[in-house]
């Protein structure tokens, strides 16, 4: 299973100075949550990605929303999910898939001009 998501907290005080507050201690508390798990991670800016089974996956999500919980009175999560049993390595495989895919269109690309 591979697991996409973004947590934010959400609805907090407005900052004495008027600025716009942001929210990168609170998104660094659940990366250091995943990165802790043990999965297979990939963290971008708009997403973190995990790869496991469904339990320990949405027990990472369930922490992560914890952690980012304690910086403000709400929690934005928004999530997405590759379930496909027994199936392993799939974050470098799907990238892997994607980037022969590529390439073969360019190759054909290329003989069609």
């Amino acid at each position: 299973m591979i697991v996409a998501f973004s947590v934010a907290p959400s609805g907090g005080p407005a900052p004495a100075d008027g600025q716009p507050d942001s929210v990168s201690a609170a998104v660094a508390d659940a990366v250091l949550v995943v990165r802790s798990s043990g999965l297979p991670h990939r963290t971008d800016s708009m997403f973190t990605t995990i790869e496991g089974e469904w339990q320990e996956c949405m027990e990472v999500v369930r922490r992560a929303c914890e952690a980012v919980g304690r910086h403000g009175p709400r929690v934005s999560l928004v999530l997405k999910a590759d379930i496909r049993p027994g199936r392993t390595g799939e974050m470098t495989g799907k990238l892997e898939r994607l980037e022969a895919a590529v390439e073969r269109a360019q190759g054909e690309a290329g003989r069609g001009q």
